[in-house]
This record gives structure tokens, sequence and C-alpha cells, in this order.
């Protein structure tokens, strides 16, 4: 998760009405939904929290995004599982451009990097609606 500060635009991107404040969980929201509409991409790894959050019909859009605010600039770290059948390094470059690309279109902040971390691939699902059923009829033929 993000740290609690928030990010305050610089001079060149303030205007005359006053000074922007944007709290670090809206561009983890924004990275989130860029990332998670990736052709390829399964879904984003959550935590104990958001899974429970998503139990009660919220949507955790922020899940799997870690921000990092430094000197030199934001650093986004995605947990993220792919589908089975998909080129990984394809799907993890266009991820990265998409978040880059819906970062500074929404909040005009450049990231300085987009990590990806691949935990899982998620293999198509088994015609057999019953796992039981396919065993039973293996052990039945010897």
């Amino acid at each position: 998760m993000a740290e609690a500060t928030n990010l305050v635009l610089t001079d060149e991107q303030v205007n005359d009405g006053g000074e922007i404040v944007i709290a670090p969980e809206v561009i983890e929201v924004i990275i989130g939904i860029a990332a998670s509409k990736v052709e390829g991409v399964y879904g984003m790894r959550g935590t104990l929290t958001s899974n429970v959050t998503e139990l009660f019909g919220r949507s955790a859009h922020g899940k799997g995004v870690h921000l990092d605010i430094q000197d030199d600039g934001l650093k986004v770290d995605l947990y993220c599982y792919i589908n089975y059948g998909v080129s990984v390094p394809k799907v993890a470059m266009e991820m990265q451009e998409k978040v880059k690309e819906q970062v500074l279109y929404m909040t005009d902040i450049e990231l300085a990097e987009v990590n990806i971390h691949v935990v899982a691939i998620v293999p198509e699902k088994l015609m057999s609606p019953n796992l039981d059923e396919l065993f039973d009829s293996e052990e039945e033929d010897e």
C-alpha cells in the first residue's frame, strides 16, 4: 500500500486557482483498473482485507498495487495473475505502457518505474464439471 502522504503537484502543474493534492489511494485505483483491463491479465493479487471487501460486494480496485513515493519519482509494483497461453513478456510490457499512460493522462504525474510481478499462471478450466467422476471412470477401466 502507499504511504500516508499525499502528492502535491509541482509548481508548473498548479493553476492559479490553488493547490492540487492527490491521495496515493487514488493513483493505486487508477493503476489497478488500467492493469486489470489489459488482455491476458486474469486478475490482481489481493490481500485478506481486499478479499473480504470483495465478499461484501465492494470492488477493491487497488489490490495488487504497491506504490512507493521516493525523491526520484513514483515507483509501482504490480502483482498479477496471467492467463495460460499468452505471452507473459508481451502482456507485462503492455501493462507497463497502459499504466504509465493512464496515470499520466488522469493525474499529469509521470511514473519513474512500473515493475510487474507475475505471481501465477491461471490454467484453462477442465471440461469436466465434476473431477471425482473423471477419476472414478479411470479406476474402473483398470
